[in-house]
């Protein structure tokens, strides 16, 4: 009987729970800093607390992304999606991405247009929900911590959050100078600099989650020394069509041919766990789905090498000369 080839885990369970906690703690937090950033950055007149808001209110967007994904991403594989629905989070982290890139080229124009076209800010009422805004975004990255480091998805929201501590910290010091020296620059400033934060940490990560969306090779993995391990191992004589890529930022799938002699067929099961247990310790990858051989193929890029009938039929044919060897 078919079936679905799936894995349980316990204490992964565990963790998605806990995620979904924290992930939903951390969209009624970022809801609340939203609405009193608002409401104090047009009573103030603060370009930059306003900006904050904006930035704030997609930090909720991105959280209900977050936390949609997380969702789905805990569904297990099925007839449909024989892989489950683990790159649901990588999607949303890349929404959540290009979502910041957005916002931080939107802020860029409206702090130049304040640069020359200043307006009055009243920096008592900036300071007070700036600080507000910043003891917030702490307790929401506090939330999501621990759950960000293995996880790009929440380490994206994650990232969103830490820009608002960042931004907040810089609106308050701003607050500070408007009240003291009257320098309504400081906020046109500090806008810009949030801007360029936005910038370099979301097209970093950016192109992380692009490359597992494309199927690339994961970073830290080089196919070249993939192929030597592999070709190390005793018995094997070759390997060719070899792919490797992530279904997501933590696990690593390789599928590869292996070319062995006709006369090693026999020892063919133990030559495939010890490439397998290669892969593992050495590259990290846990799904490896390897096809043998018994003749090489040169060049390797020929249509006809990936599947040679000879040797799928030689294989098949020596497979049941053996059992039948044994039966005797």
């Amino acid at each position: 009987m078919s079936r679905i080839h799936t894995r349980t885990n316990q204490n992964g369970d565990i963790n998605n729970k806990e995620g979904t906690k924290r992930l939903g703690l951390s969209i009624l937090l970022n809801l609340a800093i939203t609405l009193a950033e608002i409401i104090g950055g047009v009573y103030s007149g603060s370009l930059s607390l306003l900006s904050d808001a904006l930035h704030n209110f997609s930090d909720t967007a991105s959280l209900g992304i977050s936390l949609v994904a997380f969702k789905i991403s805990t569904r297990g594989a099925d007839r449909k999606n024989t892989f489950g629905y683990r790159r649901a989070q990588i999607i949303g982290a890349l929404i959540n991405l290009i979502t910041l890139v957005l916002i931080a080229v939107y802020l860029i124009k409206e702090a130049l247009d304040r640069y020359f076209n200043p307006r009055p800010i009243l920096g008592s009422v900036m300071l007070v929900v700036a600080i507000v805004g910043l003891l917030a975004n702490l307790a929401t990255a506090a939330l999501l911590y621990r759950q960000s480091k293995n996880n790009l998805n929440i380490r994206s929201a994650f990232l969103h959050i830490m820009g608002d501590a960042f931004s907040s910290v810089g609106v308050v010091a701003a607050g500070f100078l408007i009240i003291r020296y009257q320098l309504y620059l400081a906020d046109t400033l500090l806008t810009l600099f949030i801007s360029a934060y936005l910038l370099i940490h979301s097209t970093q990560l950016l192109r992380q989650t692009i490359n597992i969306l494309m199927q690339g090779v994961p970073e830290g993995i080089d196919i070249d020394e993939i192929i030597a391990s592999v070709k190390s191992v005793e018995d094997v004589l070759d390997v060719h069509h070899l792919h490797v890529w992530q279904l997501d930022e933590t696990q690593s799938n390789l599928e590869a041919h292996i070319v062995i002699d006709q006369t090693k067929l026999e020892n063919m099961s133990n030559i495939k766990r010890k490439i397998k247990h290669q892969l593992e310790s050495l590259f990290n990858i846990t799904h490896a789905t390897l096809e043998f051989e018994i003749e090489d193929c040169v060049p390797h890029d020929l249509v006809d090498c990936y599947e040679t009938e000879r040797s799928h039929y030689e294989i098949d044919r020596l497979i049941h000369q053996n059992i039948g060897k044994i039966g005797d």
